[in-house]
Formats: structure tokens, sequence, C-alpha cells
């Protein structure tokens, strides 16, 4: 049982550390405070109800995407390159990322309302290795020519990425991090999933469709 003998050897308080402080970094809802910022309303309130880049491009056009993206992504790198010097530890660089990403999704002082995850995990990603960043952008614009639209490439990619890991030799409990990643996106996507699925499904013949009441 390596895992459970490297455990019981771990820096406790290096650990505490990596997942109290990224996640605390990842409650930094960048959409939100920028929609409040510029427009005094609550973006969860608004279309989709996310923090995220696309909900708020909806309201502030362009800029406001923009900008919810680099602080998103930003937090995401942050939170591992931190974790990384701190540690000197890939696994619990791996931990950070999990942890960042859990606080944008589900940030405390939000009540637990935030975003989807994905600019942040791929900053994340693109400090824990470079080459898991460039494998989720492969699989991605993959399955973007084939579905030509973007959660279900996104999640495909995701759901490649501890593949990916093992490829490239990572432990099995940094793989697990990872996979783990990969669920909580997807969860947090779930609505999403559902409904680009039907939208992919052939449309009925006509006159086929039951009417409407």
């Amino acid at each position: 049982m390596a895992w459970i003998e490297q455990l019981q050897s771990a820096n406790w308080f290096q650990m505490t550390g990596c997942l109290l402080g990224a996640y605390a970094l990842g409650c930094f809802a960048t959409g939100y405070y920028l929609v409040r910022l510029r427009t005094g309303r609550d973006i969860r309130d608004i279309q989709s109800g996310s923090t995220g880049a696309r909900n708020v491009g909806r309201l502030l056009g362009w800029s406001g995407f923009a900008l919810t993206v680099f602080g998103d992504f930003a937090k995401g790198g942050l939170a591992v390159a931190i974790a990384r010097q701190w540690t000197h530890a890939p696994r619990l660089a791996a931990l950070a990322m999990l942890a960042v990403v859990a606080g944008h999704i589900w940030p405390a002082q939000l009540r637990f309302r935030g975003g989807k995850g994905v600019a942040t995990s791929l900053g994340a990603l693109l400090f824990l290795d470079f080459r898991l960043a460039l494998v989720f952008a492969g699989f991605f614009l993959a399955g973007l020519v084939v579905a030509r639209r973007s959660v279900l490439p996104a999640l495909f990619a995701f759901a490649g990425l501890p593949f990916a890991a093992l490829w490239f030799a990572y432990d099995r409990p940094t793989v697990a991090l990872i996979a783990l990643l990969a669920a909580v996106v997807g969860f947090a996507h779930r609505k999403n999933f559902s409904e680009e699925i039907v939208l992919l499904l052939p449309r009925r013949a006509a006159g086929t469709e039951s009417p409407k009441l």
C-alpha cells in the first residue's frame, strides 16, 4: 500500500494549505464580480445562471467574455503554480488543481453557485503539465470538427485526460485526481450535456411531431 505509506509521511500542513488556499482562490468568481461592478446585477439571475464567461458575454459582450476567461484561467494556473513552488510535489499540485476548480464551481460566499470550471481547469492543467493541456486541445478540436458544438467536445477532451496521464506515466493517485477533475467538470455541465445531445439528434420528420397543447 504505497499510497497509504506516502500519505502517512506526507506534510499535512502543506496538503491542507494546498486544499484550502486553492479552494479560496477558486472562490473568486471573476464573472460575478465583473458584472456586479459594471451593472450592479447578479449574473446568476441571468440566462444560464452561471458565473462563467459564456453567460457573462451575453450581458457584457466580448470584453466581459475575455476578461472572465482571463481571470478564471489565471486563478487556475496561479493555484497550481503556487502549489508546485511551495511543495515541489506534482501530486499536491494536482490536488490544488481539483480544489481551485471546486472553488470555482461551488464558491462558499456565493452559496455554492458558481461557474462550470472549464477555463479554470485549463489554466491549472497548463501549469500542472503543458502536455495535458495540449492533449485537451487536440481532443477538443477533433470533437469540435465532428460535433460543431462546444460542450460535448470539451467533455470528451476532459474524459481523455486520465488516459493521457497514464500514457505520460503519472502515478495512479495523480491519475485518479485528474479523473476526478473530469468527473467534476462533467457534473457541472450535466444540463448542457443533455441539451446538446438533444440538438444533435436527427430532427423528426415533418408531420410526426406531437401537437402542442
